[in-house]
């Protein structure tokens, strides 16, 4: 898709608008919270989804949203191929069930709706129509070609819900990597830490001596503080904090699934954390590389590194997927609170279109 791209999408029917108007069978592929926000979305549109379905293996006799739970080779049995439309309700990053999911694709139209880890607002065309011109602004921020083929095709995934464009909207971790320089970063902060996985992953990589960890969630925190304590020759400074704009309390999403975080989705589980912003836990301190994953809380991490990025120019590496609004509004903010930072986009493979940063170098 060459550019400018934005004129042929401003034509172009989104999914919902499509689904709208399909007379075949609507089939679910997965449960779970993303298959509860499609269901959330449908019923408003009017949309009537006929049965839900799982890969063969897990199967329990068990029901969704009144649905029985059937297998994909019993949906098999009972529609010819392409006598079905199927949306993926799920999501994942591994090969073997990556595979499944082609399988099914295969033999039946199969869609990937993008529905937003945070809020309720679509990307669909009516979003697209309102923001194309700072989609364009955040577009020619974008230092390289390859940055901009992953916005291209990740903009146009997202209103159509094309499987093809997303599974095309990707490439290796290495590229991330080069780009930051991670072999040579020697301090950093993990905002968002979970159970210190990416620390872990960084010590492979990198000569890494000093590490703060940020990470609001108790049960992952615990986990943290555990294994930082076994961790030598590397010195974790771990904060039981989300980061935010500001120093206080905040609303908690203590549900446990992949995306819980500040006040994320339709949760019934909240709970008051402590908050703190990146500038308060560094005190002041340089790092050379900051990772933000804080579920939909990017935008006001980065106004709370505010004095950190403009003293100390770390590297940057931002979550860019939580919210419909994020593929243009943080590199617009970027842009504003550190001018000059030269922006890239990287995407490792996964479905739907999570795994997409931000990175940002000095």
């Amino acid at each position: 898709m060459s550019f400018p791209f934005f004129e042929e999408l401003t034509s172009v029917t989104d999914l919902w608008q499509t689904l709208t108007a399909e007379r075949r069978d609507i089939l679910l592929y997965g449960m779970g919270n993303g298959a509860d926000k499609i269901l959330r979305v449908l019923e408003k549109k009017g949309v009537r989804v006929a049965g839900v379905f799982a890969s063969d293996g897990f199967v329990r006799g068990h029901a969704f949203h009144g649905m029985p739970v059937r297998s994909f080779s019993d949906v098999c049995a009972t529609y010819p191929p392409g006598e079905c439309v199927v949306l993926l309700a799920f999501g994942s990053a591994r090969p073997e069930v990556l595979a499944l999911i082609e399988r099914v694709a295969a033999r039946y139209p199969l869609f990937v709706p993008d529905v937003p880890v945070c809020g309720d607002t679509l990307f669909d065309a009516a979003f697209f129509s309102l923001h194309k011109g700072e989609l364009c602004e955040a577009r020619a921020l974008l230092c390289d070609d390859e940055s901009r083929r992953i916005f291209d095709l990740v903009l146009a995934y997202k209103l159509t819900g094309r499987l093809d464009l997303l599974l095309s909207a990707c490439h290796g971790e290495d590229r991330a990597r080069q780009l930051l320089e991670l072999h040579t970063v020697r301090s950093m902060a993990d905002l968002g830490a979970y159970n210190g996985d990416t620390i872990k992953e960084m010590q492979t990589v990198a000569p890494l001596c000093f590490a703060l960890a940020a990470e609001p969630d108790r049960r992952n925190f615990k986990k943290l503080s555990a294994w930082a304590k076994t961790a030598d020759g590397l010195v974790i400074e771990a904060h039981a904090v989300a980061v935010l704009d500001r120093i206080g309390e905040a609303c908690f999403d203590a549900s446990g699934n992949r995306n819980a975080g500040l006040a994320t989705g339709h949760n019934t589980k909240g709970v008051t954390v402590a908050t703190s912003t990146p500038d308060a836990l560094l005190s002041g301190r340089p790092v050379d590389y900051i990772k933000y994953d804080v579920e939909g809380a990017e935008a006001a991490a980065l106004i709370g590194s505010r004095d950190t990025l403009a003293t100390h120019s770390p590297r940057l590496r931002i979550a860019c997927y939580h919210r419909s609004e994020d593929l243009f509004s943080l590199p617009l903010l970027l842009r504003d609170l550190v001018p000059g930072y030269r922006l890239f986009l990287t995407r490792r493979r996964s479905l739907p279109a999570w795994d997409l940063d931000l990175l940002a170098l000095p």
